[in-house]
């Protein structure tokens, strides 16, 4: 048997192909006695609307890219980072619940956004962190709506969502030295302008100043943001450095510290206090559980799906901005240490 088309669904119904049309996009106030009749016909046929086509009818193909920027090369940021998994899984969900399917992009360094939303004829593009400035230019020429996560683009025609990064960088060092340190370490990723890393960094540094602690630049460690690289750098703060705490600036980084420093028998917190970001499901199974500047991760998507909803529904509305509030959640990774008298 071919494919059940509308005319099947109309005449196994009962009713004309106009009805079965108003019904299946929602148009018209059709009386729920017909609607259920043609609804019930198309479930016994197997019915499936044709989405291309009526995608076509209304210049609109129920389409949300969300593109995570691979910033290295060969980079599977989104397997990697329980971050990824966790608000694009609330940002599918919140799609579908809207009647949007979601196309995920891990894009490299070298390819171009625009190629995937011509391609796509997306009514929308979700980016989650920062990439280079051109393909922010390239977007723009489009005239898609677009919603950045964490990224500080300072550009009118982009929708924006976000936490306060640098009260995140200082909410974390401060609970550090609340705690009696003064030596703390500050493991990152690449710290970028225009990126997370660097306002939480400036956050860092706000918490020294404020209480009058010097800064050093040798306890400032770099590398990509993942698991091993956690590993990599509690070995470098090991080997070369004299202190006895680190903020680390991602949760994951966080956790491969704690790995690597607890394998080693550096443990936590009694050799070394370790504080994070994010508050990952992941935080309050690690051994200790991780002391984390938290933000709600599946809110963040939630509210990313809106604004681009939104702005779908309303290109002309303007730029919409969303700051998600962010806590300080303790848990067992963080020693309280007497100061030096």
């Amino acid at each position: 048997m071919g494919r059940i088309t509308i005319k099947d669904v109309a005449k196994e119904a009962g009713v004309s192909t106009a009805t079965v049309s108003y019904v299946m996009n929602e148009k018209k106030n059709i009386p729920e006695s017909t609607r259920e009749q043609v609804l019930a016909a198309a479930e016994k046929l197997g019915y499936v609307s044709n989405y291309s086509a009526r995608s076509m009818r209304l210049n609109r193909s129920n389409l949300i890219g969300v593109i995570i920027p691979q910033t290295e090369p060969g980079s599977q940021m989104v397997f990697e980072n329980p971050f990824y998994s966790e608000i694009l899984s609330s940002i599918e969900y919140c799609a579908r619940q809207n009647g949007y399917h979601v196309i995920v992009s891990g894009t490299n360094a070298d390819e171009n956004y625009l190629k995937l939303a011509q391609q796509r004829n997306l009514d929308g593009i979700i980016i989650i962190g920062m990439y280079k400035e051109q393909s922010y230019t390239d977007l723009r020429n489009t005239r898609i709506p677009i919603v950045l996560v964490d990224s500080y683009m300072d550009d009118h025609y982009f929708h924006a969502i976000r936490i306060n990064d640098r009260h995140a960088g200082y909410i974390a060092t401060r609970h550090l030295i609340e705690n009696g340190h003064r030596k703390i370490a500050f493991l990152s990723g690449a710290i970028k302008d225009g990126g997370v890393m660097k306002l939480r960094y400036a956050g860092y540094c706000d918490a020294l100043d404020e209480f009058g602690i010097p800064r050093n630049a040798d306890y400032v460690l770099t590398e990509s943001v993942g698991f091993d690289s956690g590993r990599r750098l509690a070995r470098k703060m090991a080997d070369e450095l004299d202190v006895t705490a680190a903020f680390c600036t991602a949760d994951i980084i966080a956790i491969g510290v704690i790995k690597e420093l607890n394998e080693q028998e550096r443990l936590i917190p009694a050799n070394y206090s370790i504080v994070g970001v994010d508050n990952l499901s992941i935080a309050r199974y690690s051994i200790p559980g991780l002391t984390t500047v938290g933000q709600n991760i599946y809110h963040k998507g939630e509210k990313a799906v809106e604004m681009i909803l939104n702005a779908i529904a309303d290109p002309a509305a303007g730029k919409q901005e969303f700051i998600l509030p962010i806590t300080l959640v303790e848990r067992e990774s963080v020693r309280k240490i007497d100061l030096p008298a």
